[in-house]
């Protein structure tokens, strides 16, 4: 099999944004927290109000890529087997065997993900931190690459079930969707009235550009990304502001220290180069870190919102030179 330069293998990966442009109008950030997600191995939240084009980004991502993808409807009604997979009676030997769930995939699209209880959203941890599901005893390995990338509503919309903490820390990133502006809607209805189906991605043009070998290439290149001690420190000294906020009742946990630096290296990368900056750690703070953070009861009824004291840790760390 013939090496794939880290070259190239960037060029194919940014190829990936014009191809999923073709379907979905003006969620670059998305695209792009997805692009780091599938560099790090981790995983991403993709939280709006219905009809932004969350599982339209998602779609089209996996048309983008040359990877096996599988979507999972979460309803109120769903159990962790309908993810996981289950032991089932083989009509023909009459033994027990595994029969797989959607789960073991490529790219997984959990769709509205906080529609149902949080017995089947755990369903997915063992996944999402250890690339494996275990059935009756016995731990079976997932696909690589594996990325779970997930849709939510707003937690204030009806039906919802809040994602627990340790759920929410599984995700490398969280991204949010907003409404698109004027310019950016009157491109969507242009292409409606052209005749664009959101339901066929591969009929607007989408080709696969892509695959699991880039995917590999890049997360090799992304390894050798160097990290100076004053970023290093940098990436800490955010983490511990955070810690001490009278805002918080949970700050940013060492995981989510070391989930910052993994994005800024993968976003370097992205960009061309081969260091990270503090402008690349500024870059994805929001997206992997406040999702991670716990307001004080008292700091809600104040009306204060999260992201507005992470902002205020990230302008209280003086930034290295």
């Amino acid at each position: 099999m013939t090496e794939i330069s880290s070259g190239d293998a960037r060029e194919r990966l940014a190829a990936v944004r014009a191809e999923v442009a073709k379907a979905v109008v003006g969620q670059d950030a998305a695209v792009s927290g997805l692009l780091v997600a599938l560099l790090c191995g981790g995983h991403v939240l993709l939280e709006g109000v219905p009809g932004v084009a969350k599982t339209l980004l998602v779609r089209t991502l996996a048309a983008a890529l040359a990877v096996d993808t599988r979507r999972v409807q979460f309803t109120p009604d769903l159990m962790p087997g309908d993810i996981t997979g289950s032991m089932v009676i083989d009509s023909h030997q009459g033994e027990l065997s595994f029969r797989e769930g959607p789960i073991f995939t490529n790219l997984l699209l959990g769709d509205e993900i906080n529609r149902t209880p949080p017995k089947t959203q755990s369903a997915l941890l063992e996944a999402m931190e250890e690339g494996q599901v275990s059935v009756d005893g016995v731990s079976r390995p997932l696909p690589r690459p594996f990325l779970v990338a997930a849709t939510q509503n707003p937690v204030e919309y009806e039906g919802t079930y809040p994602l627990p903490e340790a759920q929410l820390d599984r995700f490398l990133l969280k991204v949010v969707l907003p409404v698109p502006d004027r310019a950016a809607e009157l491109e969507i209805l242009r292409r409606h009235a052209a005749g664009f189906d959101p339901r066929d991605v591969l009929a607007a043009g989408v080709e696969p550009v892509a695959g699991a070998a880039d995917i590999a290439a890049g997360r090799e290149a992304v390894g050798r990304v160097q990290v100076s001690p004053e970023v290093a420190g940098y990436v800490v000294d955010i983490a511990r502001a955070t810690r001490e906020s009278p805002s918080l009742s949970l700050g940013v946990s060492p995981r989510g220290a070391t989930a910052l630096l993994r994005s800024a290296r993968a976003w370097a990368w992205l960009t061309g180069r081969d260091f990270v900056t503090p402008d690349d750690v500024k870059a994805l703070a929001h997206a992997t870190l406040v999702h991670r953070l716990g307001l004080r009861p008292e700091a809600e009824l104040e009306g204060v919102d999260v992201a507005q004291v992470l902002a205020s840790a990230l302008g209280s760390v003086p930034v290295p030179r």
